[in-house]
Parts: structure tokens; sequence; C-alpha cells
């Protein structure tokens, strides 16, 4: 039992190399800027903008994010463990 727990917390579940907290939230995050812009440029500038940017920009980042998560495999956790600090208003000194 030691084991599974230790091989669970040694390798975070993953989405192609990415943890999967991370990635998800690359992905709300590309998507909603990619929505922002898209509303922006087609009703108020009224220039068309392609999705394929979309695309290019949630790839890269997603690649940016393999490097990183390559060094370090826990930053999604750890990543997760900020997020909770904030939400439960602790101190900053524990945040920083």
């Amino acid at each position: 039992m030691k084991q599974q727990v230790l091989k669970a917390l040694a390798n975070p579940a993953r989405i192609f190399y990415v943890p999967y907290s991370l990635a998800v939230i690359n992905f709300v995050v590309q998507f909603v800027i990619f929505i922002v812009v898209f509303v922006l440029g087609l009703v108020i500038w009224k220039i068309d903008i392609s999705p394929l940017w979309f695309l290019i920009s949630v790839i890269l980042v997603h690649f940016i994010l393999m490097g990183i998560s390559k060094r370090d495999p826990q930053i999604g956790q750890i990543i997760s463990a900020k997020i909770q600090l904030m939400k439960h208003r602790i101190p900053k000194r524990l945040t920083v």
C-alpha cells in the first residue's frame, strides 16, 4: 500500500506530459483570453480574428509547461496548494 501512495505523489496525473491541474488552468485561461479578444475584435473593432492563433498559443504554452514540469514534477501540486491557501485567506507570509 505504501508503494502506491508514494507512486501517486511522485507521479501526478498528466495530460500530454503536463500535470493535470496546470493543463486545465492553461486551457481555461487561454480560452477566456480568446473569447475576450474574439468578442472585442468582432463586435468593437470589426476585424476578423483567426482561431488558429488561439490553437498555436495553447500548444506553445503547453510546450513551455512541459519543460517546467519536467524540471519540477510537483509544480502543479505546489500551485494548487498556493491557490487553496489564498482561498482560505491565509496570511501572506505563508503564501509567498
